[in-house]
């Protein structure tokens, strides 16, 4: 009689030779559920829309769409991950869209130069993201609270500069700014969708493969064990708010070179969308937990829902309330979790 040692003997692969194709789809499965489990979600939903309307969704034009625009949120998404993968929050992104393109037009008013008013807007947004950072470690003021209160004041500075007018960017598509932005790269693919990919590409390393990235996870799960481990969990805490601050300028350069047109309100109605795709990407409310590239792709398909819901002849009413189911119902299903499991 074979004993169960012999057996499994005898089904190991012998040392030298390739491990079973299935042995190592099933090691690739369990190390990467959430990945998985947000492609899935993505295809369940692109066939829903593909059957409710076949010719939109078979042509071209309508992806062309989406590359243009979800990466106007994508940008701001993608670094808010490691916001809230830290537990942290920040809800000023979207006014700091708008006090970066202030600087950009200040800037470009009073010396004429893109790359100087380019490189003030990049300051602005490091600028808003470090305040935000040294009143939540610093001073200590909860973040929600200390990033709702520098939102209204963003918000306010640029109201009062502007007095709430805009201004044309027009002259903006002579420079070599317009063109690496938001051009059209080989003619049918949108700049700002490249530079998505390449910041979701760059926070994917600083996240899986650097200390740093490291130390972002170790904060979000538990604080007093990463001081002991020797990480410096305030400036950890700073270098996420800073990347926020600085995509939230970047992106507001992106929404602002498209429309050719700069509006003191820019930023509003993307705090739902980026929230929504962070929190449907897997991102744990609780800190600890989320990837890059669940909320690379659960950004697209939040930005496909809108499109998708008109385009199956529903009102576009209907977006805002399933935005909201998204929120309510990925937390739902993280705290159920997070019981079952501890």
């Amino acid at each position: 009689m074979t004993t169960s040692t012999e057996t499994q003997a005898t089904n190991q692969v012998p040392p030298g030779r390739p491990q079973p194709t299935r042995s190592r789809l099933g090691r690739f499965i369990r190390s990467h559920p959430f990945q998985i489990g947000i492609l899935a979600v993505a295809a369940f939903i692109w066939i829903l829309f593909f059957i409710g309307s076949p010719q939109t969704f078979s042509a071209f034009p309508i992806y062309q769409s989406f590359m243009s625009t979800t990466p106007f949120f994508a940008v701001m998404a993608l670094p808010l991950t490691l916001v809230i993968i830290a537990k942290e929050i920040d809800l000023s992104f979207p006014s700091v869209m708008s006090f970066g393109m202030l600087a950009f037009s200040l800037t470009l008013t009073a010396t004429g130069n893109v790359a100087f008013a380019f490189i003030a807007l990049l300051a602005a947004g490091v600028l808003a993201g470090l305040i935000n950072g040294l009143l939540v470690v610093r001073i200590g003021i909860p973040a929600l609270v200390a990033t709702i209160g520098t939102s209204f004041f963003w918000r306010g500075v640029v109201l009062v500069v502007t007095g709430g007018r805009g201004s044309s960017l027009v002259p903006t598509t002579q420079t070599f700014l317009h063109p690496l932005l938001v051009g059209r790269l080989f003619g049918k693919i949108p700049m700002q969708f490249v530079w998505t990919l390449v910041i979701a590409g760059a926070l994917w390393v600083l996240l899986n493969r650097t200390r740093r990235g490291a130390a972002v996870y170790l904060v979000g799960d538990n604080e007093d064990s990463a001081r002991l481990m020797g990480i410096n969990v305030g400036r950890t805490k700073i270098m996420v708010f800073v990347l926020m601050g600085l995509a939230a300028a970047f992106a507001g350069m992106l929404v602002s070179l498209e429309l050719l047109y700069y509006w003191p309100t820019l930023g509003e109605g993307y705090l739902l969308t980026a929230l929504s795709s962070v929190f449907l990407g897997g991102t744990s409310v609780f800190g600890g937990t989320g990837t890059i590239f669940g909320t690379l792709v659960a950004s697209f398909i939040i930005g496909a829902i809108n499109a998708g819901i008109v385009a199956a002849g529903m009102a576009g009413f209907w977006t805002q309330l399933i935005y909201g189911l998204i929120i309510v119902g990925s937390v739902s299903i993280q705290v159920i979790l997070r019981k079952r499991l501890s």
